[in-house]
């Protein structure tokens, strides 16, 4: 579904071990992790036709997806640090744990680099920039899908710059095409890179479907690249898409009325694009709400199953999960049982609680808690590719956001400007969907628990880091991570290959 990019050398020892396999499922593996390229679409010859633009559209979405997923990324960025897993073993997970950032090891110096986004802003740069060409030469690439396309590529080009915003703070921002050479360019700070990504995304919102393939109000031909919907839900971003990462900016901004105003935007449409909320069984069941693509996955990077797509690494399964699941022994990752029983205190809760009457614990979301092994089971899709099950191959897409997602986000953007009621009946959407019932507390603990149902809900989905400096930035209660705010500890240390390479910038102060 997307393209094939050279692996890079680290991806190239993690896949090594899984030659035995077989060509097939190697080359599916290599599908997602792929990613040193930096000159995917800049070829003259790469401009001349209808398949030129698909290529080149999707082989940006795989680029981002690669980076992504390359030494799980999103997860080690989102969930471990600082977070409620805990490393089982070994030390370079335990190190961005303690938020460590600066040790010695392979996969935090690789974190650490951020050559991979700039990939992908590059090469969608690149498009925005050439595909007009393809319009000129070849006419079943019609005015419609020219503006479509584009408008897809400065959104994900907008949300990249985004995500690097949240990762490292003040990073260069470029809008022009460097066919594959990276310009020297200094830091600007984060909210020019933020007020970037917002133009860019409400420039491109109106020319972008609700769903691909199908018509609605003459937006979109009935096909889209000879594909009907569902064939593109999940896969790309939508109107809908692009609203949701607005309020995402806007929250991370602080600037909770816009986040409002974009949250309910995609709270009144979602239908539209054939999102639905999702239930408890949905989520954590192998082929559920994390399988394949889907509409729900309001931005999301799927690793297909049925097209070749899934991988052995690069996955929150290839953490997470262990024995009795898969035959790993122990998992790389696990969450204490204290901490565990701490989050889920409220009976009823569909997603872990206690029998009543047994006291035993009941959940999808973990296997084996009492025991010395337990294991974080919600996102668990997982294909045996050999024999014995020694070896599994996962095919769970990395979900950025969904419905429950930005139903939390909105309550916490109601909570923030003080409109507690509409506030508490978003909150209440997600709770009654848990099992938990109507939230009956105070307005002044309102938004904890928001966030107490974020990290409830979103567990092992890349959030809870993003979740606690944005709660902390609003409670102001916690000197200890107020500090670490006001220093720019929240931020990533820069690479010393992106400096040596670059001399107009220089090392984020906090971690000189």
């Amino acid at each position: 579904m997307y393209n094939k990019i050279k692996p890079s050398r680290q991806v190239i020892k993690k896949i090594g071990m899984f030659m035995l396999i077989g060509t097939v499922l190697l080359s599916g593996c290599n599908k997602e992790l792929d990613i040193d390229s930096t000159h995917l679409v800049n070829e003259s010859n790469n401009w001349k036709s209808l398949a030129d633009a698909r290529s080149a559209l999707l082989g940006s979405y795989g680029l981002l997806r690669a980076a992504l997923a390359d030494n799980n990324a999103h997860w080690l960025y989102g969930d471990l640090r600082m977070g409620d897993f805990k490393a089982t073993s070994r030390l370079d997970l335990k190190a961005v744990t303690e938020n460590n950032l600066n040790a010695p090891y392979p996969v935090v110096k690789s974190l650490s680099n951020w050559r991979k986004f700039y990939a992908v802003i590059n090469s969608c740069t690149v498009f925005i920039d050439r595909a007009g060409e393809i319009l000129k030469n070849d006419k079943q690439y019609t005015e419609e899908n020219y503006k479509i396309d584009v408008a897809q590529m400065r959104a994900l080009r907008a949300f990249t710059y985004f995500y690097m915003a949240r990762i490292w703070g003040d990073i260069p921002l470029i809008t022009a095409s460097t066919d594959g050479n990276f310009i020297e360019r200094p830091k600007v700070a984060s909210e020019i890179v933020l007020q970037f990504a917002t133009s860019e995304l409400l420039a491109a919102v109106n020319a972008l479907p609700y769903r691909y393939g199908a018509l609605q109000n003459g937006l979109n031909q009935q096909s889209y690249y000879g594909k009907v919907a569902p064939y593109w839900d999940g896969i790309l971003l939508n109107r809908i898409s692009a609203y949701a990462i607005l309020a995402h900016i806007a929250a991370w901004q602080g600037k909770y009325l816009d986040a409002v105003a974009y949250a309910k935007f995609v709270m009144t449409n979602f239908g539209l694009s054939g999102a639905i909320y999702t239930t408890t069984p949905n989520l954590t069941k192998v082929d559920g709400l994390f399988y394949g693509n889907n509409a729900s996955q309001l931005v999301g990077f799927p690793f297909n199953y049925n097209t070749a797509e899934m991988s052995a690494v690069g996955h929150i399964e290839d953490l997470a999960l262990a024995a009795p699941i898969i035959s790993k022994a122990v998992p790389q990752i696990k969450m204490p049982d204290d901490v565990i029983a701490g989050i889920f205190n409220e009976a009823n809760d569909l997603r872990f609680r206690f029998d009543p009457l047994t006291g035993l614990p009941v959940s999808d979301y973990f296997s084996g808690y009492g025991t010395s092994n337990t294991v974080f089971s919600k996102i668990k899709c997982i294909r045996n590719a050999s024999t014995d099950g020694t070896l599994a191959i996962y095919s769970s897409a990395l979900v950025f956001t969904r419905m429950e997602e930005i139903t939390l986000l909105y309550a916490e953007s109601l909570a923030a400007i003080g409109s507690m009621d509409e506030a508490t009946d978003a909150l209440d959407i997600v709770r009654n969907s848990r099992g938990i019932g109507l939230y009956k507390g105070t307005n002044a603990g309102l938004i904890d628990a928001i966030f107490a149902e974020r990290r409830r809900e979103l567990m092992g989905e890349g959030w809870r880091w993003y979740d606690l400096v944005r709660y902390n930035k609003l409670k102001n209660s916690d000197p200890k991570f107020t500090d670490l705010i006001k220093k720019g500890g929240i931020y990533w240390p820069i690479d010393e290959e992106v400096l040596s390479t670059n001399a107009k910038i220089t090392q984020n102060e906090y971690w000189r």
